[in-house]
């Protein structure tokens, strides 16, 4: 099990869990963040065809600004596990362990980077949450979410200085919070 979109400003936390044969036969699986768009691609369809079973879950900026991102992210890595169509007999998980999880877990830290079925995680939460993104270009112009997928880029802060916080926004992370603030002070 892996996220995408800690980090983020905008958008959801996306978790993805994966159940793969042992031992793995995918070749070039890795940390997703060392791979390029296109690999990514090449291999989130190979993980598709072939892991015996894998599941996303979601946590919406609405679920993060309630409960903050770390529970967000735990409880999107719970939605994702629940949703696998074979129950794992132990949940490896890149980090550090999952709260209220009641399968048996062990937390790799740099487990992307070194255990197989993280890595085909990571790639399937990644893929899927800029694949999201994209679409919230089309939704909420301007922002340059194709661009930067939400992350705090340059082009990003400039972007919500200018035209303040969209409906995707993680209002509880800074700078959005402080924008959101002043924009709600300046309407009163």
């Amino acid at each position: 099990m892996d996220e995408a979109g800690r980090g983020c400003l905008a958008g959801p936390v996306v978790a993805a869990a994966v159940v793969l044969a042992w031992p793995c036969r995918l070749r070039g699986l890795a940390d997703s963040k060392c791979l390029s768009p296109a690999a990514r691609d090449r291999l989130y369809e190979l993980i598709q065809e072939r892991a015996l079973a894998c599941a996303l879950g979601i946590a919406a900026p609405d679920e993060i600004d309630r409960l903050n991102i770390l529970q967000a992210t735990y409880l999107a890595m719970r939605r994702a596990v629940d949703s696998l169509s074979v129950a794992p007999s132990l949940v490896a998980v890149d980090g550090y362990p999952i709260h209220d999880l009641t399968l048996q877990q062990r937390a790799l830290i740099g487990g992307d980077r070194r255990f197989a079925p993280i890595s085909a995680a990571s790639i399937l939460a990644k893929v899927a949450r800029d694949a999201m993104m994209l679409r919230c270009e089309q939704q909420y112009p301007g922002y340059g979410f194709a661009r930067h997928k939400g992350y705090a880029t340059r082009q990003h802060l400039r972007a919500l200085r200018e035209m303040g916080p969209s409906p995707i926004h993680r209002l509880s992370f800074q700078p959005v919070c402080g924008l959101e603030e002043a924009r709600l002070h300046l309407q009163r």
